[in-house]
């Protein structure tokens, strides 16, 4: 026989299980320090480093010692200040010009502090009809900047793996790709496509598929005349071609392949047309961006990083398909204990669009910021970016420095060939002095053998100034050489 309930017990849990809830003092206390140090950061971006080649600081965030007892505000706090914000890289930083940069606008903090707090579930419409329209509406704004149907679909997801990945299985679940067909189906991409496109090909039980690697032109852009000649070659070898993917902004140059002619071959042949423009689609915004990308409406599906185009905190990637069924096909399911949302879905739900149920309110992030400053204010710093890349590819050139072909949007490669000795470690130990200097961060990649060192203009805190100082330090280091 079960026994009643321990009233007092209970009671007495309550008690001890409502510290969760600070108090308002409590909660000013806290976020005062945190605010407090936040401002304190900002204020000072311009002068902290943006890389700190230091690693033993961190290690107070090494062992998690957690106690019974609370800790004094001001001991965590300064825990967390040693332990991530003197080490490593400071992507928050204008002189990030590594990698593809993220942003960090305040506006999105405070988005994401109010989903935080509010704790809004954004994956179904039925639990969370504001949120859910929020992110949806988003995805409809970004549609029409790419030129796609107003009845096309989308999901906001943590960046533009996920965002790849479900493209990919879309992808694969329309064009019938069973598995007794993935060894005789062909996917068309070239060895400029970022790593997480073969990430993905793998994840999505792809592997044993035929991967075609697609020739480049001298600009490190697709040849749409060696993709047709892949095709009909493989399609005399019974073969089953069903996908390609183009680049609109590569990470080793900043290539943008020739989307439109791409466009109209795989049209021709019934493929799947995925483009991965995570790092270039919100450079649709500046009258160059539609220009380089235009064919990009002609995708099937495409993959576009507000967290990077759109200079917002690292975590937010979209990715739009343009057929509802097939993107509903690869990730809807409805379980049991859901059967009170079934029939109340005014709005398409992100659960039945991606692999998330669980899905934090990611939209706030996007939409107070373009609420709050308009597109004007990205729209400028976008075409900045792409003037600055052009300013530091004229000016590194005079140093004496070879470079990639002229960049499309704000990444180029760069590298310096010495009299004497092997370019490739003259590079490297050319990169590693930059990066110790602390004052911006480079990075690099291998380009037909070559070290080639990487210029990446993504950061909104990057300006004239920030360039001229990584020209200063580069005109030093080969001063007489």
């Amino acid at each position: 026989m079960n026994s009643s309930p321990d009233i007092e017990k209970i009671l007495e849990l309550e008690k001890m299980g409502r510290e969760l809830e600070p108090s308002p003092e409590l909660r000013k206390a806290a976020r005062d320090g945190v605010v407090d140090y936040t401002e304190r950061f900002i204020d000072s971006i311009e002068s902290i480093p943006a890389f700190v080649n230091e690693r033993d600081s961190s290690k107070v965030l090494s062992n998690l010692s957690v106690s019974e007892n609370p800790e004094p505000l001001k001991d965590v706090l300064a825990t967390l200040e040693k332990g991530l914000d003197i080490s490593g890289l400071n992507p928050a930083s204008g002189g990030h010009l590594g990698y593809i940069p993220g942003g960090g606008l305040f506006y999105s903090a405070l988005g994401d502090y109010w989903a935080d707090v509010t704790n809004r579930y954004a994956g179904i419409f039925f639990a969370g009809p504001g949120a859910v329209r929020m992110e949806n509406s988003l995805i409809r704004w970004v549609a029409e900047l790419v030129g796609y149907p107003s009845d096309c679909v989308g999901n906001l997801s943590s960046g533009g793996s996920i965002a790849n990945l479900s493209a990919i299985v879309a992808a694969r679940d329309h064009q019938k790709i069973s598995s007794e067909k993935v060894k005789r189906a062909v996917i068309y991409a070239s060895s400029q496509a970022h790593h997480c496109i073969l990430k993905a090909i793998r994840i999505s039980g792809l592997t044993e598929s035929v991967i075609r690697t697609i020739p480049l032109d001298e600009n490190y852009r697709i040849k749409p005349d060696a993709l047709e000649t892949l095709i009909a070659e493989d399609l005399k070898q019974n073969l089953i071609p069903f996908l390609v993917i183009a680049s609109a902004g590569t990470t080793d140059v900043g290539a943008v392949d020739p989307l439109e002619s791409i466009g109209k071959i795989a049209k021709k042949h019934n493929l799947w047309y995925h483009i991965d423009a995570a790092y270039g689609g919100f450079f649709l915004l500046t009258e160059h961006g539609k220009q380089i990308l235009k064919g990009i409406e002609l995708s099937d599906s495409v993959v576009m990083d507000p967290h990077k185009g759109l200079f917002l905190p690292y975590g937010l990637g979209m990715v739009l398909v343009k057929n509802k069924e097939a993107l509903m096909t690869s990730q809807f399911y409805r379980a049991n204990y859901m059967q009170d949302t079934v029939g109340a879905d005014e709005e398409m739900s992100p659960a039945d669009l991606s692999p998330e149920l669980t899905k934090h309110f990611r939209g706030l992030r996007m939409w107070l910021p373009l609420k709050l400053l308009g597109l004007k204010p990205f729209r400028a710093c976008l075409e900045e970016k792409i003037m600055l890349t052009r300013y530091f590819y004229s000016e590194v050139k005079k140093l004496g420095f070879e470079t990639s072909p002229y960049p499309d949007l704000s990444v180029t490669s760069y590298r310096y060939v010495p009299k004497k000795g092997d370019a490739n470690a003259f590079n490297k130990k050319l990169m590693d002095e930059i990066v110790n200097d602390g004052r911006v961060f480079i990075s690099s990649t291998t380009l037909e053998g070559r070290f080639m060192l990487r210029l990446a203009v993504l950061s909104f805190r990057t300006h004239l100034s920030t360039i001229n100082i990584l020209l200063d330090l580069l005109r030093e280091k080969t001063k007489g050489l």
